[in-house]
């Protein structure tokens, strides 16, 4: 198989208006592309001025230029809004991004990304230069094309933060797509998006990330603690009395005490260990705990007033038999583990789950470099 490296850009306009999570569906399901990489970019005028050239003179002529313009006079809105870079390997992915994303000029079927959210109108009799443009997403046409864009991308990417200072007034909170979701392409991480779209808050911040075993340990940490105080007891019990029916005697209470004490502790470990393997991909006591780990999430920031209780609100309870029907965990989850997002509980969870997978940092640029043979 040659992998080749391209991009989607949802433009900063379809983030604000909750639009990422509707594309990002068409994407995956649509295509067997890879999604390896995320990041939400905010452009300034002389990189939207250098994108806008490049775009303009390519095939076909009458799309690129109006692309180009749009560019010139869109991408750098400044203020909050971000566009939202997906970055996509597999083969031929310009041609897979295009049947996916659709022609600029958008029909009425719904069946791209462009025909569903894309927006153009001619003013009255037709005919001259559109009187509103939204393409919804951009991309390019051919693997040349690709190469040349992202790294533009990564250049203007270089040295940046993924996530900046929280800011004045306003909460954030922690969001992980969990590796659930990417067992194979569907919709399932653009509609999880979407249902948090519905909250009405700004994503800040986004990127793939694959968890290491040492980041899943302190991630996870404060759970081992309440999984051996919730379930040591329970199980330990449960094992005392399996053993007393398989023998046919009641244990003494000094044994009794001993086997549900051990037996408890152990499952209780055990769990805590199901859940680091499945966030990471790893079981503790890997040779290497702090390289990247072998499951893959998206992790997300929301910002806003509110913030930790409006995506908690939209996220459900543990468990998602008890989690109200819209929400994501309802809509999506399968078990109390596989449950199909996390998200964070406080905001001082947030600023330390923040600090533990690295928010600040988006290794996208030197993504991209190294697979282009650019390092």
């Amino acid at each position: 198989m040659n992998d080749s490296l391209s991009y989607a850009l949802v433009t900063p306009r379809a983030v604000a208006k909750g639009r990422a999570g509707g594309a990002l569906a068409r994407l995956l399901s649509r295509t067997d592309l890879d999604l390896v990489g995320a990041r939400m970019v905010a452009a300034d005028g002389a990189f939207a001025a250098k994108y806008a050239g490049a775009l303009r003179g390519r095939a076909p002529e009458g799309e690129s230029a109006l692309l180009a313009s749009y560019v010139e006079r869109n991408l750098a809105l400044g203020g909050e809004l971000q566009g939202m870079l997906l970055l996509f390997s597999g083969e031929n992915p310009c041609e897979k991004l295009l049947d996916a994303c659709g022609e600029v000029c958008a029909g009425l079927g719904g069946r791209t990304i462009r025909d569903t959210f894309g927006e153009i109108a001619f003013p009255p009799g037709g005919g001259g230069e559109p009187s509103h443009f939204e393409p919804a997403v951009i991309f390019p046409r051919s693997q040349k094309d690709a190469d040349a864009d992202l790294l533009m991308f990564a250049g203007f990417l270089e040295g940046k933060e993924n996530l900046g200072p929280d800011p004045a007034g306003a909460e954030r909170a922690l969001v992980i797509l969990k590796p659930d979701n990417w067992e194979r392409n569907s919709t399932r991480p653009g509609a999880i998006i979407d249902i948090f779209s519905r909250t009405g808050l700004r994503i800040a911040a986004a990127k793939i990330h694959r968890m290491s075993l040492a980041e899943a340990l302190e991630f996870y940490g404060p759970v081992e603690a309440a999984l051996r105080e919730k379930l040591a007891g329970k199980f330990g019990r449960r094992a005392r009395e399996l053993l007393e029916k398989e023998f046919g005697f009641a244990m003494g209470e000094g044994a009794a005490g001993a086997v549900e004490e051990a037996f408890g502790a152990e499952c209780a470990a055990n769990e805590f260990s199901r859940i680091v393997e499945f966030m990471s991909g790893r079981r503790p006591g890997h040779p290497r705990p702090d390289e990247p780990g072998d499951a893959k999430s998206m992790v997300l920031v929301y910002e806003g007033e509110g913030a930790v209780e409006k995506i908690r609100c939209a996220l459900g309870p543990t468990n998602p038999a008890d989690a109200p029907d819209g929400t994501v965990r309802r809509e999506h989850g399968a078990t109390i583990m596989v449950n199909a997002a996390h998200a964070s509980d406080s905001a001082e969870s947030y600023r330390r789950e923040r600090g533990v997978l690295k928010l600040d940092e988006n290794s996208l640029g030197a993504t991209i470099r190294e697979r282009l043979g650019r390092g």
